[in-house]
């Protein structure tokens, strides 16, 4: 949930560590800090807020230094107060953590039982206070460090610098990521490859449980006993992206304008266009003899994964056992032998994603990932990666890696039906060509409804609440309608299945309740056409999102009806995610939120 940077080498290393935040920034914004060592001496900056207003107070207070740490702050423990920002210090120690320290009350009350006196409500000013306790018994840096590692339970990723060792950074990592970049007499330390792109290609990503030693010229790694180890380096890809906003307002705007491109990219991975079929290439995960197929993740990804399902179950008559994470890993669902499991990240690091794929993965199961970063660790702990090419999207409301994740599920449940017998070859053509025109298709809904859809987006900022509803593959995608709307405009919302809407949901109708109807002409048309008389008949104001066969089957009156092509049954729900974030997106403008960085959350969710 933070984003932790390093630097140790031969420039002023300041604005370098600012520079690098910003591009870590999407992994939390209510504080930011910074501290370097000059000439013996530790000092740092921090602000409360976004990193601007770190950047502003470094211009007054400059902080010299070639060696340094900095962080940019989700909050967990403690208000996002200039008091919590890190780096944390602690006679002559600084730190700087990613995570959540599980055991820290036991530690800081152990702590201040023999005298340790705390300046923060953070659970990280434990490490620190634990490190300084350590080093006043005699021991040195790496001793205290692997002595103080051996005490923390929980997730953290670690950065330290030490007053008395102006040359040298240690990192720690046990789940959330930490990678080292290799310079030309520099060294750095970074949570991702995009933070670590503007000095560094190489990159060595550490495995859990590893801490590391850096200096300008090397690095050691030693793993949790303390062993020193060799971890591959290897070229990273972060450097080839650009994070800007070009010409657009905010980042999720470009991100929902770059899906055309991005969706043909990752359908391209998939689907042999000339031949007109999908690739077969699925590594280990044997679809032809699997009785089942385990599927898990979070958020946004599991929405993308409720929606796979019914591809799955539709097309390869493949039963899918699928929740959010957070409940999958605790569960202990049983797993039998022929059964493979999938899970869906963007970030590759979702915590609790990683928790249930080595739970799969301890009961010998194939583990499959749908990811977007492939030197992630969800993608590295995986047996087959099959990623999703969406490039790194820096807004919190996820958008593209959305469509993106629909794209390689939809690509998946055709490779599996054709694999178990059960898709004709006439519905892989027909389906594979509907794919192949999706992203054109992007292009003109994007510029069709986009003047329509900011008109809608201003009446609707005037409501409170918002009801979604769909039936089938639609149903999912009410909830991530539900889902984007909440989190970056603050409006409630709520999802649910169309056939629902009476058993509960309906006892909400009246003229203040807008409701959401997505609905293109499909096999369940006529009864959500049902739900929809239900909600005209007590007042509500129906937003309608069809094709034209369903706008013309249609005579209720409506608050706006907003017409999309017609598309085939495998391509709506990829298609129809277009409108659903256009609303979100502009009625949050209209709202006057932070777009891109709402509150309370953050992109890359590497707590549990």
């Amino acid at each position: 949930m933070c984003g932790i940077v390093g630097i140790v080498g031969k420039r002023e290393v300041a604005p370098l560590l600012v520079d690098a935040l910003k591009r870590l920034e999407y992994r939390g914004y209510d504080s930011a800090g910074v501290a370097t060592i000059h000439e013996g001496h530790l000092d740092r900056r921090r602000a409360e807020g976004k990193l601007v207003n770190l950047d502003q107070k470094l211009g007054q207070y400059p902080l010299a230094g070639r060696i340094g740490i900095g962080h940019t702050r989700w909050a967990t423990h403690g208000a996002p107060t200039e008091n919590n920002a890190h780096p944390h210090f602690c006679s002559g120690i600084a730190v700087v953590h990613n995570g959540i320290i599980e055991n820290f009350a036991p530690l800081r009350a152990e702590l201040i039982a023999d005298g340790a006196e705390f300046h923060s409500q953070t659970d990280t000013e434990v490490v620190a206070q634990l490190l300084a306790a350590y080093r006043k018994q005699g021991l040195a840096p790496r001793d205290a460090m692997q002595k103080a590692l051996s005490r923390l339970e929980g997730a953290y990723a670690l950065a330290v610098l030490f007053e008395d060792q102006p040359d040298m950074i240690i990192g720690a990592r046990s789940g959330p990521p930490l990678a080292v970049g290799h310079g030309s007499g520099e060294m750095f330390l970074g949570s991702d490859a995009i933070a670590l792109a503007p000095f560094t290609d190489e990159i060595t990503y550490l495995n859990d449980g590893d801490w590391v030693v850096i200096t300008c010229d090397r690095l050691e790694i030693y793993d949790q006993a303390g062993q020193p180890v060799e971890r591959p380096s290897q070229i990273s890809r972060g450097a080839a992206y650009v994070v800007d906003k070009g010409n657009h307002r905010h980042f999720m705007e470009k991100e929902i304008y770059e899906q055309p491109e991005v969706v043909a990219h990752t359908l391209s991975h998939y689907i042999d266009f000339a031949e007109g079929r999908v690739r077969l290439d699925t590594g280990r995960i044997d679809f032809a003899n699997l009785d089942r197929l385990a599927m898990s993740a979070c958020g946004t990804a599991y929405y993308a994964g409720l929606i796979g399902k019914y591809w799955f179950e539709r097309f390869a008559r493949l039963p899918v056992e699928i929740d959010v994470a957070s409940e999958f890993r605790y569960r202990e669902m049983p797993l039998p032998g022929k059964m493979a499991a999938l899970f869906i990240s963007q970030s590759g690091e979702t915590a609790d994603t990683l928790a249930s794929l080595r739970y799969c993965k301890d009961n010998a199961l194939t583990i499959g990932a749908v990811v977007n970063v492939q030197e992630s660790t969800i993608a590295r702990e995986s047996d087959v990666v099959f990623p999703t090419l969406a490039g790194p999207e820096i807004g919190v409301a996820s958008t593209k890696a959305f469509t993106c994740q629909l794209s390689v599920l939809a690509a998946l449940a055709m490779i599996a039906g054709r694999a178990r017998g059960t898709l004709s070859i006439e519905d892989e053509t027909r389906m594979v060509q509907a794919l192949v025109e999706a992203p054109r298709l992007f292009n003109e809904v994007l510029n069709a409804i986009q003047p329509q859809v900011e008109t809608l987006s201003r009446e609707l900022s005037r409501f409170k609440d918002v009801l979604y509803l769909g039936r089938g593959t639609s149903f999912p995608l009410a909830l991530e309608g539900a889902l984007k709307l909440k989190e970056i405009s603050y409006i409630h919302a709520e999802g649910y299945a169309a056939g629902e809407l009476k058993h509960g949901p309906i006892a909400l109708i009246d003229e203040n309740m807008p409701v959401i109807v997505i609905a293109p002409h499909d096999r369940h048309f006529e009864k959500t056409v049902s739900n929809m008389q239900e909600v005209a008949a007590r007042g509500g104001q129906i937003i309608l999102i069809t094709d034209e066969k369903g706008a013309a089957a249609t005579t209720l009156e409506t608050m706006a009806t907003i017409v999309l092509p017609q598309v085939d049954d495998i391509v709506a729900p990829i298609l129809y995610a277009l409108p659903v974030q256009l609303i979100a997106y502009h009625t949050a403008v209209f709202m006057g939120t932070d777009v891109d960085q709402p509150r309370n959350l953050a992109k890359s969710v590497t707590v549990e």
